[in-house]
């Protein structure tokens, strides 16, 4: 069996070409061929020495993954369905803006976490990802823009791993994808640019603080554990307190950036003046202590399963002011993508495979982690 190069960050290619015989900068080059010129074909390669050429394709491949379906959205937003396996299928979706271009990716097929707001953690876990199969979201959809644009420069500015999945509960793959996402050989993204979503694995934020600190994003949906505890499992294992203690040890690595707050607005449940107030608190507690910070309020889109209803707009609004009288930056999420079915928490169902069998579909994430996927963050007229 071959071994796919997109499973390999630039250290990891070197060490392949370097067991091969070959120098470090045949790494370079290889590196620069499958990211920045979208390159699957060993023989388009032609800086790379004909002996290498005709060596690699018998040791090595640069796979992609199927593409199920794409559909197209008026608004611009385009939503792709891969094909992982095994009957499981995950989905990317570029969203354009003016200044920006921005991609989210999943991390997992299913997701274990269970928030009770999420329609992917009420189908389940599947499994993992593969860095490969993390960066072939991005690898694709990079140069099929290019392709369908006829542009030569990057198209997709940012990238969100808020899709389906936790990535933190899959870090020994996301990681080596991350640093190719930042590699100035590879996408050369800003770490800014990239986002990484959390429900708050506490271990693993340390980590990611440490080893590539992107901008970092937390699905918090309540103001204290009792309530939290409802809607975030994890939350009982690792309580708020814990996660904003990690989160200021995040901040003290990229001390210059905002931590970001998702909030999921649910009717009756989170949402109303004594929730925020509670979280004024909360967040001048920890401002005290140097966090940095920011809210966004994201409009729950039911599913049956839930049980749960999305707040009305007035109540996210007098929400968000109460946030904003407080001095917290807020935003409200504006979804794009409604008509494709793209939108947050649309995209749970089941596809026809092309012999027939029925897979299950991969969920867009609620809230936490998948809202971002198909909208835009939206200013508060104050």
């Amino acid at each position: 069996m071959t071994t796919n190069l997109l499973n390999f960050d630039l250290e990891g290619l070197a060490a392949f070409c370097e067991s091969l015989g070959e120098k470090r900068f045949r790494a370079m080059q290889l590196f620069r061929w499958i990211h920045q010129r979208g390159a699957s074909d060993f023989s388009q390669m032609t800086d790379l020495a004909k002996s290498l050429r005709e060596k690699l394709p018998a040791l090595a491949h640069i796979q992609g993954l199927p593409v199920v379906s794409r559909h197209d959205s008026a608004d611009g937003t385009i939503k792709w369905l891969f094909d992982v396996g095994a009957g499981d299928v995950v989905e990317a979706v570029f969203i354009p803006e003016t200044d920006r271009g921005t991609l989210c990716i999943s991390s997992q097929a299913g997701c274990a976490v269970g928030c009770r707001f999420c329609s992917t953690g009420h189908q389940g876990f599947s499994r993992n990802l593969t860095t490969a199969e993390i960066l072939a979201q991005l690898w694709f959809a990079e140069h099929e823009l290019r392709r369908q644009f006829g542009k030569d420069e990057r198209v997709i500015s940012n990238v969100v791993m808020m899709g389906m999945g936790e990535p933190l509960q899959n870090y020994a793959q996301l990681l080596p994808a991350l640093k190719v996402m930042l590699d100035d050989h590879a996408y050369g993204m800003s770490r800014r640019r990239v986002t990484v979503s959390t429900s708050g694995v506490v271990p693993m934020i340390d980590r990611l603080a440490v080893d590539c600190p992107v901008a970092l994003a937390v699905s918090l949906h309540a103001p204290s554990d009792e309530l939290r505890d409802q809607l975030v499992p994890l939350n009982r294992k690792y309580p708020i307190a814990e996660l904003l203690e990690a989160c200021l040890r995040y901040q003290a690595h990229a001390p210059r950036d905002f931590i970001t707050f998702e909030y999921c607005m649910l009717d009756g449940v989170n949402d109303q003046p004594e929730h925020a107030h509670e979280l004024v608190k909360l967040m001048k507690q920890q401002a005290l202590s140097g966090l940095s910070c920011k809210f966004n309020l994201i409009p729950f889109n039911p599913f049956p399963a839930s049980g749960l209803k999305r707040s009305a707009m007035p109540q996210v609004l007098q929400f968000a002011k109460i946030l904003m009288a407080a001095g917290i930056v807020t935003t409200i999420r504006k979804t794009r993508g409604d008509d494709i079915d793209a939108a947050c928490g649309q995209l749970a169902g089941d596809v026809q495979d092309r012999t027939g069998a029925r897979e299950r579909m991969a969920s867009q994430r609620q809230g936490m982690l998948g809202g971002i996927k198909v909208v835009i963050d939206k200013r508060i007229a104050s």
